[in-house]
């Protein structure tokens, strides 16, 4: 079918659903360097992170050597509610760039959620409810997390307590009450509801929050609480191992079309949405079957791989979770509250850390204000509102396709549409007012945060 016209948008049947995860470690030569234990400094252990996590997602953490993993058939099931999701031939965008390049998207906006997060939501909810747990605790950004996780609960009958980043609780009270609609309480974090949130607003009293605020929320929450554990949304490795499904059926639409793509371009934050897209691609650059350009696009107000260091570091503000060996900002960053997306997190998965340090991807940032141009632009040609954080991918496929008008080169562009942005109307309304800015963090206050990294032998 290589030679047959793609058409605008490519969808696999029911029958051609991933049915198993890919775990990328398996072919890493050089694996992601373990988790610490904050007390021993030693690595952690199962009985370290159960207390946490749920029992089987810590097998899936702590998981280097099994490259494909079974999806349960009560998760393929849920999956096929909103599954497959469509890859985009973007022909109207390259009508309007006039480029030689051929672009296309995963979009990962079409459920409830709005995002590509309810792929391991569900993943995590089945897995307590599994566990015989009552409920389970999180932290959210910009509240895609947090609107899925909600939606998961409520499948399976779970408690859902979220703790939202602050400036996000009041920019985004709509997405605050799909979370409230099905079923989760919402809390703004910092709060004065957990210890540490009373340490963090003592210390920082007109704080805005942070992820890393929130999740140490979230986890004190957790362990505090008989029958509830902690879930996350991004940098752990079971969660790209989950979003996986992403680059799963990708691959396996392109596959049919004999479509390769030279450039991959995912937003990063954390790190979910682009470890999910490009893990097989990855994984077969890894093995040397073929080789491909990725790209990892970060904002300029949290510029994690572009300016942070590679060290181990706190997951969270508080310092209660376990010393992760990732690109960071320091645990105590604390990003603009102007940013309107997410990408808030002052570090990135470690898998993705040491993919990046080994040179196998590479990373770019960008000023809000030219990423909603992108976005404005998009949505215009396209007829899809994305979200802000998508349309850091967004704007890195456009600059690439120019490039390729200047060049004349004809370079298929693939990129990850993550979600929408149709509760993100405050940022837009700040880019179309003309009064959104862009905040660029200093070298010093950089080289402040950084100074307070962990000591680690």
């Amino acid at each position: 079918m290589a030679n047959e016209k793609i058409p605008y948008k490519i969808y696999l049947s029911e029958e051609e659903l991933p049915k198993k995860w890919y775990n990328v470690r398996a072919d890493m030569k050089k694996k992601p360097a373990p988790m610490l234990n904050p007390g021993t400094g030693k690595p952690v252990t199962k009985a370290d992170l159960t207390p946490v996590f749920c029992d089987e997602l810590v097998d899936q953490e702590l998981n280097e050597t099994d490259a494909y993993i079974d999806i349960p058939q009560e998760i393929q099931d849920f999956y096929k509610m909103y599954r497959p999701a469509p890859l985009v031939r973007a022909y109207c965008l390259e009508k309007a760039l006039g480029t030689p390049a051929k672009i296309y998207y995963k979009f990962e906006g079409n459920n409830t959620s709005g995002s590509h997060k309810l792929n391991s939501a569900i993943a995590q909810a089945y897995y307590a409810k599994k566990q015989g747990l009552k409920g389970v605790t999180t932290e959210t950004g910009a509240g895609q997390w947090g609107t899925a996780l909600s939606m998961a609960c409520s499948y399976f009958d779970l408690d859902c307590r979220v703790y939202m980043v602050k400036v996000s609780y009041e920019q985004k009270p709509f997405r605050r009450e799909v979370m409230r609609t099905y079923g989760a309480s919402v809390t703004p974090s910092p709060s004065n509801t957990t210890e540490v949130g009373k340490k963090i607003l003592a210390e920082f009293p007109d704080t805005n929050g942070s992820l890393g605020c929130a999740i140490s929320e979230a986890v004190e929450a957790a362990v505090s609480t008989e029958g509830y554990r902690y879930v996350l949304g991004s940098v752990l490795s079971q969660v790209l191992l989950h979003q996986s499904v992403i680059g799963l059926e990708c691959k396996a639409a392109m596959d049919k079309y004999g479509i390769k793509p030279d450039i991959i371009i995912g937003c990063a934050g954390g790190g979910s949405n682009l470890g999910g897209l490009i893990s097989p691609f990855m994984g077969e650059k890894l093995r040397g079957e073929a080789d491909y350009r990725i790209v990892a696009v970060e904002p300029a107000s949290c510029p994690s791989f572009t300016r942070g260091t590679y060290a181990y570091d706190f997951c969270d503000t508080g310092k209660v979770c376990p010393l992760q060996k990732m690109y960071t900002l320091g645990s105590g960053f604390m990003p603009s509250p102007n940013h309107a997306g997410g990408l808030r997190y002052h570090g990135m998965s470690a898998i993705l850390s040491e993919l990046y340090d080994q040179g196998l991807m590479e990373a770019i940032s960008y000023e809000q204000t030219a990423v909603f141009e992108a976005a404005q632009q998009f949505a215009r040609v396209e007829g899809i509102l994305p979200a802000p954080e998508s349309s850091h991918a967004i704007r890195a496929a456009i600059d690439e396709a120019l490039r390729c008008k200047e060049t004349g080169e004809e370079k298929t562009i693939l990129f990850g549409l993550t979600g929408t942005g149709y509760f993100d109307m405050y940022a837009y309304a700040a880019y179309n007012d003309g009064t959104m800015t862009d905040y660029i963090p200093t070298d010093e206050e950089i080289a402040a945060s950084l100074a307070n990294l962990p000591k680690v032998d």
